[in-house]
C-alpha cells in the first residue's frame, strides 16, 4: 500500500466539510449497465446468504462448529457489503454524489471493522479444520459450543476498539482544497490523498494494523492449511482424502480469493498504481469476493446443497399447501 508521506500544500485552506465521491463517473455511458450489474450482485449476496443463515439455522444436521461459523460469515457478507454498494446504487442513478464527513467517516468505520471480522472468522474456519483433520478424536472435546460462542463472539468485537481510534485519527486530519474522492467509498489510500500536513505516523499505523490482521491472520490459515494437507495424503482411504479435501477445498477458496484480492491491492508496486485500477481492484474484493462465498460453499459442501434442497422442497410444498 503506497501513500506519500507528507501531501504538497494546498493553496485553498479553507477547512472541508463533505467530500464528492466520483465513483465511476468517468464512464458515464456505463451507468445504468454498473447499476443493473451491482444491484443483481447484491441481490446474489443477499438472497445466497440469507439461505445459509436459515438452513444452518434450522437444519439438525448441520448443527455442528463448522456450519455455526459458515452462518456467521454469512451473516457477515450481507453486512460487509451493505456497507458499500447501497450507497454506490445510489450514486450511479443521481448526479448529486456529495457525503459528509460523518457519513464518510462512518461508512469507513463499519468497513474496516467488518474486514477485520472477515479475517478472524476466516482464521476460526482454518482452526475448526485444522482440529477436526488433524485430531479428529480429540475434535469433540476441544471445538465445543463454548468455545464457538467465544470464538464468535471475540472475531465480532476484537477490531471495534482499534478501529473507533484509527477512523478519528484519519478525520482528525485537516482536509483542505480538493474535495473530489477519487473512489465509490470512504477507502482510506483515497481519503488520505485529500489530507494535508503531515501523514507519516497514519501511514505507519496503516501498515501495522495490516501486519497484525491481515498477513499474521494469512500466515495462521496458511499455516493449517499446510498441515491439514500433510494430514489428508496420510489417509489409506482414498474416499477419505477425497471427502477432507472437498470439505476443507471450499473454505480455501475463499480464503485465496479475499486475501490474494488485498495482497494485490495494497502490495504491488507504486509504478502500477493508478485511481481506475484501484477502484477496480477494489470493487473486486469488496463486492464479486462476497458473491462468490455462498456460491462456493453451496457447490463445494454437499451437505449444505443437501440441506438446501431439503429446505427448498418443504418450503415449496408449505406453499402449495397454501
Amino acid at each position: 500500500m503506497e501513500f506519500t508521506g507528507q501531501n504538497p500544500p494546498q493553496s485553498n485552506h479553507m477547512t472541508l466539510e463533505e467530500f464528492i465521491l466520483l465513483g465511476f463517473s468517468d464512464v458515464p455511458n456505463l451507468q445504468r449497465f454498473l447499476f443493473r450489474v451491482f444491484l443483481i450482485i447484491y441481490i446474489i449476496i443477499l438472497v445466497g446468504n440469507s439461505l445459509i443463515i436459515i438452513i444452518t439455522k434450522v437444519d439438525p444436521s448441520l448443527q455442528i462448529p463448522m456450519h455455526f461459523f459458515l452462518g456467521n460469515f454469512s451473516f457477515l457478507g450481507i453486512r460487509y457489503v451493505s456497507v458499500t454498494v447501497p450507497r454506490l446504487l445510489q450514486d450511479l442513478c443521481r448526479q448529486d454524489r456529495n457525503i459528509s464527513f460523518l457519513a464518510c467517516a462512518t461508512q469507513m468505520y463499519f468497513f474496516l471493522v467488518l474486514g477485520a471480522t472477515e479475517c478472524f472468522i476466516l482464521t476460526a474456519m482454518a482452526c475448526d479444520r485444522y482440529v477436526a483433520v488433524c485430531n479428529p478424536l480429540l475434535y469433540p472435546l476441544i471445538v465445543n459450543s463454548s468455545l464457538c460462542t467465544q470464538l464468535a463472539a471475540g472475531c465480532w468485537t476484537s477490531g471495534v476498539p482499534v478501529h473507533i481510534g484509527f477512523t478519528y485519527f484519519i478525520f482528525s486530519l485537516p482536509f483542505c482544497g480538493s474535495n473530489q474522492l477519487n473512489h465509490f467509498f470512504c477507502d482510506i489510500p483515497a481519503v488520505l490523498k485529500l489530507a494535508c500536513g503531515d501523514t507519516f505516523m497514519i501511514e505507519m499505523l496503516i501498515y501495522v494494523i495490516a501486519l497484525l490482521v491481515v498477513t499474521v491472520h494469512f500466515l495462521i490459515i496458511l499455516g493449517s492449511y499446510v498441515k491439514i494437507v500433510l494430514t489428508i495424503l496420510k489417509l489409506p482411504s482414498a474416499t477419505g482424502r477425497a471427502k477432507s479435501f472437498s470439505t476443507c477445498s471450499s473454505h480455501l477458496m475463499v480464503v485465496a480469493i479475499f486475501f490474494g484480492s488485498v495482497i494485490i491491492t495494497y502490495l504491488r508496486p507504486k509504478s502500477s498504481h493508478s485511481a481506475r485500477t484501484d477502484k477496480f481492484l477494489s470493487l473486486f474484493y469488496t463486492i464479486v469476493t462476497p458473491m462468490f462465498n455462498p456460491l462456493i460453499y453451496c457447490l463445494r459442501n454437499k451437505d449444505v446443497m443437501v440441506a438446501l434442497k431439503r429446505f427448498l422442497l418443504k418450503w415449496i410444498a408449505l406453499r402449495q399447501k397454501q
